[in-house]
């Protein structure tokens, strides 16, 4: 028998930050969980939308002219082409949501660039 996929015990799999690992795929999308502390870089996803949800901790999302404050069972749908930069005062556990292939910084080819599609 098939079973579901528990978020928190993958979650206990791994200790890296920002390196989003792959847990699924549905259609052309991925679902992801990462943990990630400090702030990652500005960048934007010209091709997608990104969809941050918050699992654990608290996530701020700062945007050019604004920022968003996500606290745990939250989510945000960032638009495409809107620079974002993540940040996370501690720890959070956090899901993401995109189309495979989506490179984590976006346009940008930046120095916290995660691994292409890691499973766990």
């Amino acid at each position: 028998m098939t079973k579901g996929i528990n978020i928190l015990e993958k979650l206990q799999l791994f200790t890296e930050q920002w390196q989003p690992k792959v847990i699924t795929e549905m259609n052309d999308y991925q679902l992801k969980i990462a943990k990630i502390k400090g702030e990652f870089e500005w960048h934007s996803h010209s091709e997608t939308d990104e969809v941050f949800f918050v699992i654990e901790g608290k996530l701020i999302i700062h945007l050019r002219d604004d920022s968003i404050e996500l606290n745990p069972m939250e989510l945000y749908v960032v638009p495409k082409g809107v620079e974002h930069k993540p940040y996370a005062e501690e720890e959070a556990k956090i899901m993401l949501i995109e189309p495979r292939g989506t490179a984590s910084t976006g346009d940008n080819v930046g120095k916290r660039a995660a691994q292409e599609d890691e499973w766990i």
